[in-house]
């Protein structure tokens, strides 16, 4: 319809005309021509309608009208229409011009401002005029509420499809979309047998790096796509990164789960001016659906969880002490013990010859605040008195466990051949029905025909896996022995032996362990004992006390009663006959050595005991031997003067040298009894009954 000219005034026509074009999308245009078409027409009508002078602006085509942030046309027309070089503004409908009422707003207000006119196929409007100005207002009202309603169908429209799982709006490598909009395993056997190498990886490695450098020693590419203009979407092979095999394990698609809403996009402001930012992952339970058991994974829902927990608790670089994966240290609870005071997990580090004695602290206050340790201790008797528990707890029910999970694999051989019996009926029938149709076909229609052959044989494929499938689980079923009870408790008895065996892998200890034990909370107790609160697996719990050395005190620390057996013989004899004492007695140092005599004088410094000084009040004691040349008798005459107890003497331990004090030498009654002996060796062998002897002179 021609719009009313009566509005169209000289001082209109004396300026300019401009015609406004945009259309919001690139698609629209590159498809759609006509309304791209009936814009440009617009300069036309302006000539019609008496304007000498008419510019076209149409540099937002492709630009949504929601926003005049990026529209670089619409900031030119309005600093065009304030400096009132323009008479006329020309849109087939005025949400040509802005779907947003604060930029139409703005518009018309410079419009009515600078007296400008409004023009579109409706009519001729001048926002001087209240009644064109309150129908120009409605009109970019209703312009923007379109926009909403339009986004609101089409967001409901595809929330809808989402949560029937067939919104598909992009596949990783390993999948493809089929001929029926589902989702499948990529066709191609070496793309999908390289997905599932890396989940085995993973299982047995246990960490995102290890299967990384795995795969980067053994030089095995992975696919990963690639756009082509030309070829759209297709798959190239080559060394993997971490985020590549980090985004396959954390992917639930590769759990056979649909997922959608995992990221969500965000709004800044930035320098003035909205900024949106895409790709901020959301939490699991933030996700807009989750459908589990979608199409076929390359594992199950269960592993996938396990993967994720597992890379989770490997983060060790995030200040935490996590559980982890289990490594290759000496360290058998690292990642399981909690503090009780503070609720930190505790830091394993190593010391020691090659670095094998692992010690376990309390760090994480002063790692954070720089505030003090809250425990440590050494962790060789924390370590085996955990160990001692786990044996204790596996080995009585190890029998038991055994006959229920073999009864449980039997029950599970049952129903999995029930499955394949009931898949094989179906796959005959499918194979029986692809044969009619093979030779329901007419020979010459050659094209028909291979296709259809193409189906029989895949149809006679599946129906001989299911059979050699079936075969194979019956023979297993029939050679399965039934559990012998003496032999399970002979394995079970030699547990303990395989565990403590050097072959062992220390990671299989740990993993094992994982198994039984959730955590365990420790603190020391005020007599100096380790408590170990024990939270097994199931919510059962047991507590342990394991002594704490002192400072000072390690598992080569040599006992205290060798001590104060040195301490004794220093105050009589040198360093090398008090080794030549202590080998004699079977005396070992911490280490498991004999004694010499710089071991002797290592372990006196370290104690603090004087060496031996005769010189030294205190240390002018004889031996048997100095005391016997003092009385000029032999040593067995003053070996039976000790026996008798004529005699006082010191021997700190047995096979020691006796410690005689001189002043016993010069007692009355020593000197009486030496004359005895004296008096015996000057007179003949047949001496008189009545003749004095040695154990009483007096008699």
């Amino acid at each position: 319809m021609m719009p009313n000219t009566e509005k169209i005034a000289p001082q209109y026509l004396a300026r300019p005309a401009v015609v406004y074009v945009r259309q919001s999308t690139v698609g629209q245009v590159r498809h759609h021509h006509e309304s791209r078409r009936r814009q440009y027409d617009l300069a036309a009508r302006a000539k019609q309608l008496s304007w000498r002078e008419v510019s076209v602006i149409d540099e937002d085509l492709g630009r949504s009208g929601a926003s005049s942030a990026a529209r670089t046309g619409f900031k030119h027309l309005v600093a065009e229409v304030g400096l009132g070089h323009i008479g006329a503004i020309l849109a087939i409908e005025v949400s040509r011009l802005a779907r947003n009422n604060r930029d139409w707003y703005q518009l018309l207000d410079l419009c009515g401002l600078m007296d400008t006119l409004i023009i579109d196929d409706e009519g001729i409007y001048n926002t001087r005029h209240p009644n064109d100005r309150l129908l120009l207002g409605l009109k970019g009202t209703m312009s923007e509420a379109e926009l909403g309603w339009i986004r609101q169908r089409a967001q409901q429209g595809l929330l809808s499809k989402a949560r029937r799982g067939e919104l598909i709006l992009g596949l990783p490598i390993g999948y493809v979309k089929g001929s029926d909009e589902r989702i499948e395993k990529h066709p191609d056997s070496r793309i999908r047998e390289a997905l599932q190498l890396v989940f085995r990886k993973f299982a047995e490695l246990g960490s995102v790096r290890q299967v990384l450098l795995w795969f980067r020693q053994e030089k095995l590419a992975l696919p990963s796509l690639e756009y082509d203009r030309g070829l759209g979407q297709t798959a190239r092979w080559r060394l993997p990164v971490y985020n590549t095999i980090h985004k396959m394990l954390c992917n639930p698609i590769y759990a056979g789960a649909y997922a959608f809403g995992r990221t969500e996009t965000r709004t800044r402001v930035v320098d003035g001016r909205a900024h949106k930012t895409r790709g901020h992952r959301r939490e699991r339970e933030d996700w807009i659906v989750l459908l589990r058991k979608h199409h076929e994974g390359y594992i199950d829902w269960d592993t996938h969880e396990r993967n994720r927990r597992l890379i989770a608790d490997n983060a060790q670089m995030k200040g935490v002490m996590v559980k982890g994966a289990p490594r290759e240290g000496r360290s058998l609870l690292a990642g399981l013990l909690r503090c009780k005071r503070c609720g930190r997990k505790l830091h394993v580090a190593y010391s020691g010859v090659g670095g094998k004695v692992p010690r376990y602290s309390c760090r994480g206050a002063a790692i954070n605040h720089g505030a003090g340790q809250c425990i440590s201790f050494g962790g060789l008797r924390v370590d085996a008195a955990v160990e001692s528990e786990v044996l204790r707890v596996l080995t009585p029910g190890a029998v038991e466990a055994a006959v229920d999970t073999a009864q449980r694999v039997a029950q599970h051989t049952d129903e999995v051949t029930r499955a394949l019996t009931l898949e094989l009926d179906e796959a005959r029938y499918q194979a029986a029905r692809a044969e009619r149709q093979y030779d329901a076909v007419e020979p010459e229609n050659q094209l028909v025909a291979d296709t259809l052959e193409r189906r029989w044989n895949e149809a006679l494929a599946r129906v001989g896996e299911l059979e050699r499938r079936l075969a194979e689980l019956k023979s297993e079923q029939s050679l399965q022995p039934i559990p012998d009870r003496a032999r399970l408790l002979a394995l079970s008895e030699s547990f303990p032996a395989v565990w403590s065996s050097p072959a062992t892998d220390y990671r299989t200890k740990k993993r094992l362990v994982r198994l039984l034990i959730e955590e365990i909370v420790t603190v020391i107790v005020a007599d100096q004992s380790i408590e170990l609160v024990i939270h097994w697996k199931g919510d059962k719990h047991s507590v342990l006390y394991v002594h704490k050395n002192r400072t000072g005190q390690h598992r080569y620390t040599t006992d205290r009663e060798v001590v104060e057996v040195v301490r004794d013989l220093a105050r009589t004899l040198p360093d090398a006959q008090i080794a030549r004492v202590l080998n004699r007695l079977g005396y070992r140092t911490g280490a498991g050595n004999t004694w010499v005599q710089t071991r002797v004088n290592s372990l006196r410094n370290h104690n603090g005991i004087a060496a031996f000084n005769p010189e030294r009040e205190g240390s002018q004691t004889l031996t048997i031997a100095a005391a016997a040349k003092l009385l000029e008798v032999s040593t067995a005459t003053v070996r039976k003067l000790l026996e008798s107890g004529l005699l006082c003497a010191h021997q700190p331990v047995p096979y020691a040298p006796w410690a005689i004090s001189p002043e016993q030498l010069v007692s009355e009654k020593v000197k009486a009894a030496v004359e005895v002996v004296r008096l015996r060796q000057k007179l003949p062998r047949s001496v008189p009954a009545g003749q004095l002897n040695l154990i009483n002179p007096a008699t």
